[in-house]
């Protein structure tokens, strides 16, 4: 395989940035229709980052948005590592946020293989 040059690495790294920033927007807006409170999105910590956090009556859900070409790709593509990160993160966002600290907590994931199909949304992906 031959190595890109840095313009087409960046070329494509932003490539990457933008589609991911167009799957978390269609994430949110999917949330929103069924039902759900978007609380921020971006959420990042030197220890981990929460695409977006939403809640639904006392329900605070950490949604990590994955986009990817097909479906099977999007699904593998949360690590071990990745969840312990995300997890991490919630539990710093509680604290920081005490009127959270009541709430039940899941992890959701939101699989976007184009920006035209409805995204797949996997309630409670891990513990």
């Amino acid at each position: 395989m031959a190595h890109l040059s840095k313009e087409a690495l960046k070329r494509k790294r932003r490539r990457a940035y933008f589609r991911g920033r167009a799957a978390e927007f269609l994430a949110a807006s999917a949330l929103r229709l069924k039902g759900y409170h978007i609380v921020t999105r971006g959420y990042r910590k030197p220890f981990g980052e929460i695409d977006i956090i939403a809640r639904r009556n006392n329900m605070l859900i950490a949604v990590e948005v994955k986009a990817r070409a097909r479906i099977a790709e999007a699904a593998e593509a949360v690590s071990p590592k990745q969840k312990r990160r995300i997890t991490r993160a919630l539990e710093a966002f509680v604290m920081e946020r005490p009127k959270f600290t009541g709430f039940n907590v899941r992890f959701d994931v939101l699989l976007v293989t184009s920006l035209w199909h409805w995204p797949r949304h996997i309630e409670g992906a891990w513990e």
